[in-house]
């Protein structure tokens, strides 16, 4: 799958995300995702991660195989 078009798909819930992909596999079904946004701020990890997995729901169905999340507000990814 694009990797524009992931991201597109999570600005669509997160209009402020930063968003770092990485193809764990070379054949872009394979994601890690690092999601950066104030949107996050007062969700629990769960939430966060429900959060984008909705974003990315039809993806998920087929183009998409697997998805390792990072999810953090500015305040946190600032913290390192």
């Amino acid at each position: 799958m694009d990797p524009e078009l992931i991201k597109t798909r999570i600005r669509a819930a997160l209009p402020d995300a930063e968003i770092a992909l990485e193809d764990l596999t070379g054949t872009k079904d394979h994601w890690r995702a690092r999601v950066v946004s104030a949107g996050f701020a007062g969700h629990s990890s769960l939430a966060r991660h429900r959060l984008v997995m909705a974003a990315l729901a039809e993806e998920m169905k087929g183009p998409i195989h697997a998805l390792t999340l990072e999810v953090l507000t500015p305040d946190e990814a600032a913290r390192g």
